[in-house]
């Protein structure tokens, strides 16, 4: 059974963009959202596809599971999600050893920026890089079940889409 330990920080500026080592265009969406569980299909680079499922309720591990399914069936599931689809790049940052995953949000959520750092243990205290902002990990409203499940763009001083 895969765990997932990471921690989540908002980010202050654009000085992480000097040091990406990599970057993934990202369309995903939650077909199943209960309080301590997930199913959700994450779609990359428009070219592959993956279906993950989290079960736990805490703050920062999480049982994880992954499989590789068909492009087509993802693009079916996105059809029938949850709420909003979520549009975003992931760019890996690397600093002092460790990678960090920055999501720069479009769509729905353009302007949020998200950075975090997967790590073995919860004891683990990575270096943290001078770009970061406060640390919301534990916050529901920056995991992207709650961004997709719940529309957080007002909370967030984001664009609300035009009531007409």
């Amino acid at each position: 059974m895969a765990k997932e330990i990471e921690r989540k920080f908002l980010v202050l500026d654009e000085r992480w963009r000097e040091a990406v080592i990599r970057k993934t265009a990202m369309r995903q969406a939650y077909i199943v959202s209960m309080e301590d569980r997930s199913l959700r299909v994450r779609i990359l680079d428009g070219i592959a596809a993956r279906l993950t499922i989290k079960i736990g309720r805490s703050a920062m591990t999480r049982d994880e599971f992954e499989y590789d399914i068909p492009l087509e069936d993802a693009e079916e599931m996105l059809g029938n999600a949850i709420g909003i689809v979520l549009d975003k790049t992931r760019h890996e940052v690397e600093h002092q050893g460790y990678v960090w995953e920055v999501d720069a949000y479009h769509g729905a959520y353009n302007g949020l920026v998200v950075a975090e750092v997967e790590l073995d243990s919860e004891r683990q205290n990575p270096p943290l890089p001078d770009w970061l902002g406060p640390e919301v990990t534990g916050d529901g409203r920056y995991s992207n079940q709650s961004l997709a499940t719940e529309d957080l763009r007002g909370e967030m001083g984001l664009p609300l889409p035009n009531a007409s």
